[in-house]
This record gives structure tokens, C-alpha cells and sequence, in this order.
């Protein structure tokens, strides 16, 4: 379940109406960083949205166990290593975000492995996990430039939710407050879940946008009629919010207006802020507690 399905957003400013070219938006975020951490850990599990907290946390950790002994087992019907499962999905999480080759995750994995280890297992073991919606991963986004850099067409690793990755860590709230890179990532991995059920439900798809002179946009939100938003995802702060803005403006500024369209809307998505607004630059910022679809 997304923030707004769970009633954590307020939902005060519509992905549609970005879309439809509303310039005016208003909303207020009553979600602060300690409650970002928590519903990190959490996740979108629907039953531990009405259990008390230190329980519902349990839940991830439940899920993981169920993946890691039977259900990767079941996805194909190949009898996989439990623990050889538990080291994938603690480097899964650690390259969670990135275009990480099945590569690097066998490097990762052989450190924990006592026996030897190939590219094709590893392959076969993330595939099982796409099979059962562990992970889901964004596909490479391809626009018209103006710019002749090569664009990286890797997917991008995503857990389908934050909290089975926090469970693969082996962490808790606490920890994301004291580790800001990795609670960014794992932020990223949230925003990203809610960003597919928003997108989905107005006929988008999510993309992810990274080129060969590592200029990236963490998310961007295609519909079926052509158009698109760019969205940048950080925790907050101005100097985060203004490194994001200036990321967009620099992407906007090399796509080609006459093979495709402008974007529809620049936005900075964020953890914490008091509130959603347009900037004078154009680049709207909105904490993802006052979002819906």
C-alpha cells in the first residue's frame, strides 16, 4: 500500500493535476523524519498498518524469512540455499538504486559463500525473486537529447518494498537516523513503490534516467499519451532540494523540443518540509507525505 492508501499522506497535491498543468499547488506535511524512518522499516503490509508499532515492524522480518526457506523454492520449483539467499538479498539491498551488474552481486556474495559461485546462479536467484514480486526493477528511461552521450540502458535495482530490504539489512528505525546515505536509499525505495502505484492508476509507468556522464534523474513517470514529469528524490534540506532542482533544469535543458515534448512538471520529491511549493525556477517540491495519485 502506498502513503496515501494507508492514510500517512495527506494527499493534498494530485500526480494527475501535475500532469494536466495545474502552476498552483498548497499542502501540508505532517510526517517528520523520525516517522519517515519508522514507515521505512515498516512497509506497505497492509495488516501492519494497524498494529502497534514494534510489532508491526515484525512483519518485514516474517516476510523475509518466508522468502529466504520456502517461497524461492516454490517460485520455480528449484530446491535454493537459504543462506546463500540471505548474502543476495543483503547485496540487493546494498545496491538498491543502482544499475549493479548480476556481476557485482556475485562479488558481493561470494565473500559469504563457501563454495564456488557463477553469474548464471546468480541470475537464476534473482529471477526466482522477480517471479514472487520481491523485486521490481525500473527500466532504463530513453529520451531525445540534444547531447550525444551514450545513455546507460541497465535496469535499476528495487526491492518492490522498503522494508524487506530493511529486514535484508538486519536494521531498525534507529539505524536509518544514524546512516543518512543509507536511509536515502531506502527512502528512494519507498518513494519509488508509491510513485508505480500512482503512475499505474492514471496509465504511467516509471522509469529511471542515467547516462554515461552520470547525470540521473531517480525517477521519471511516462503516461501512455506521450507525456512525462521528471522527479528527483531526496530527504530535504535546501541544499538537497536545490542539487535536485538544478539536476532537473540541467535534464529539461538537453532534451530535444522538436522530437518530443517538454516535460509536464519538474518536481522534487521529499522526506520531510513543512510543505509543498512551487519554486520560482518552476521546480515544484513536495514532501511525499502530501502526495497521491
Amino acid at each position: 500500500m502506498s502513503l496515501y492508501e494507508s492514510g500517512e499522506s495527506t494527499g493534498q497535491v494530485s500526480l494527475k493535476d501535475l500532469f494536466t498543468g495545474t502552476k498552483k499547488i498548497e499542502g501540508s506535511n505532517n510526517l517528520d523524519i523520525e516517522k519517515i524512518a519508522y514507515l521505512v522499516c515498516r512497509g506497505g503490509w497492509p495488516r501492519a498498518i494497524f498494529m502497534e508499532e514494534e510489532i508491526a515492524l515484525e512483519q518485514a522480518y516474517d516476510y523475509y524469512d518466508a522468502i529466504v526457506n520456502r517461497d524461492i523454492s516454490e517460485a520455480d520449483g528449484v530446491s535454493r540455499n537459504p543462506e546463500r539467499v540471505k548474502n543476495l538479498m543483503r547485496s540487493y539491498a546494498r545496491n538498491m538504486g543502482t544499475q549493479a551488474s548480476n556481476d557485482t552481486l556475485k562479488n558481493d556474495m561470494i565473500a559469504n559463500d563457501s563454495s564456488s559461485l557463477d553469474v548464471d546462479t546468480v541470475w537464476s536467484y534473482v529471477n526466482a525473486l522477480k517471479k514472487i514480486f520481491v523485486i521490481e526493477e525500473s527500466p532504463a528511461w530513453n529520451p531525445n537529447l540534444r547531447s550525444k552521450t551514450a545513455i546507460r540502458t541497465s535496469d535499476t535495482r528495487y526491492f518492490i518494498d522498503s522494508s524487506i530490504a530493511v529486514a535484508s539489512l538486519g536494521i531498525e528505525p534507529k539505524d536509518l537516523i544514524n546512516d543518512l546515505n543509507t536511509f536515502g536509499l531506502l527512502f528512494e525505495t519507498l518513494c519509488v513503490r508509491d510513485l508505480r502505484v500512482y503512475a499505474e492508476s492514471i496509465k504511467g509507468k516509471v522509469y529511471h534516467y542515467r547516462d554515461a556522464n552520470d547525470l540521473e534523474c531517480d525517477a521519471v513517470i511516462h503516461l501512455r499519451d506521450g507525456s512525462y514529469g521528471l522527479i528527483e528524490i531526496k530527504l530535504g534540506g535546501d541544499s538537497l532540494v536545490n542539487g535536485g532542482a538544478e539536476t532537473l533544469k540541467k535534464l529539461e535543458s538537453r532534451i530535444d523540443i522538436t522530437k518530443m515534448q517538454k516535460p509536464s512538471f519538474l518536481l522534487v520529491l521529499t522526506a520531510i518540509g513543512k510543505y509543498a511549493y512551487q519554486r520560482e525556477d518552476g521546480v515544484y517540491v513536495v514532501p511525499i507525505g502530501c502526495l497521491k495519485n
